[in-house]
């Protein structure tokens, strides 16, 4: 490992310094990332941890880590994408093996990104793309699966012509295009018209909240919500429940939250999309391993990022309605029966 060399050096040091102090006592050194062992370090960046997955991501990813014998240093910027570029940075600076990023934002990341790989650190896009970046490899769920199930829900209620609200998380998410791209395809099938369009920043519910008070007259008269997650179909259901309109406008999410589930079965949302994030974790580690030792991944197709065609490993979603949701759910063992039946 590049660190091995430098750990060394400072430990040569150390001792030097040690002898030509004589007998005094030396201070007590701070363990930190850079000193901690020799093994695979992998720097991990959340852009925040507002979803309610993403905890379950790096439990998964740390823990299949750690097995595999690397340590993970986990960074949260809290949605500020400056803060997630200093983190990148700091990764850089204590010589990380590999990084692997949940980015803030789809295009501000790739310059600096570009600086780790021209410092010889791979990176791995995870569930979210960062446009021009040339990232090492991008790992995600099919996007555009994730809206056509959302769709299809939808479409199966809602006759040929109803009238459609998006709510979608920020367009510096290249997922949301990706999303829309799958909802729009199928929804045109059927001649649905979205009436109403809004991007909620950095996935903020509250934001998804007001827009519909603000915004209910034109809301009331739709025939679905599309939500962009299940935080963004919660906060929309609170709305509507507080004018009486809960379980009459279908709502889509995605992520499986436990409420969101809970709310299927209570019949106040439609659906949601299931998406195996202990696979997405688990695979993502071990490719995060591999290329930290100077390994390329095998079997994965290309995903052009803008600029040139990247490696990319692509996960299939599944749509849950109340009529799978406990052979999907329940059966794989996401959320416990009496969990979601509480």
């Amino acid at each position: 490992m590049r660190r091995v060399l430098t750990r060394i050096i400072a430990a040569l040091m150390a001792i030097s310094l040690l002898l030509c102090t004589g007998c005094n006592t030396p201070e007590k050194k701070e363990v930190t990332p850079t000193t901690k062992s020799d093994n695979v370090l992998i720097g991990l960046s959340f852009d925040s941890f507002v979803i309610e997955r993403w905890t379950r991501d790096r439990d998964v990813f740390v823990s299949t880590a750690n097995n595999l014998g690397a340590e993970v240093n986990v960074q949260s910027a809290g949605g500020d994408v400056e803060k997630q570029i200093s983190h990148i940075k700091y990764f850089i600076e204590i010589g990380v093996d590999a990084i692997v990023i949940i980015t803030a934002d789809a295009v501000a990341l790739a310059d600096v990104l570009k600086e780790a790989k021209n410092k010889g650190i791979p990176v791995i896009c995870y569930d979210r793309l960062v446009m021009n970046a040339n990232a090492d490899l991008y790992i995600s769920f099919n996007n555009e699966t994730v809206g056509r199930e959302m769709a299809k829900a939808v479409c199966s209620k809602v006759p040929d012509g109803g009238t459609i609200v998006e709510i979608m998380g920020p367009e510096s998410d290249n997922n949301v295009p990706q999303v829309m791209a799958g909802f729009d395809s199928v929804c045109a099938e059927h001649n649905m018209n979205i009436t109403l369009k809004y991007n909620c920043e950095n996935w903020k519910p509250e934001l998804a909240y007001e827009f519909i008070n603000a915004n209910f007259d034109e809301v009331s008269q739709a025939d679905a919500i599309m939500c962009g997650n299940d935080a963004l179909a919660g906060e929309v259901i609170h709305a509507l429940a507080e004018r009486g309109y809960a379980g009459k406008i279908y709502v889509t999410g995605q992520d499986a939250d436990l409420e969101a589930c809970q709310r299927i079965v209570e019949g106040t949302q439609l659906v949601t999309v299931y998406k195996p994030v202990e696979n997405l974790a688990h695979l993502a580690a071990e490719y995060a391993v591999q290329l930290a030792n100077g390994q390329k991944p095998n079997d994965t197709d290309t995903f052009f990022d803008g600029t040139q065609d990247i490696p990319y490993v692509a996960i299939e979603p599944t749509g849950v309605t109340k009529e799978n949701l406990d052979t999907t759910i329940i059966q794989s063992g996401f959320h416990l029966k009496e969990e979601i039946y509480k």
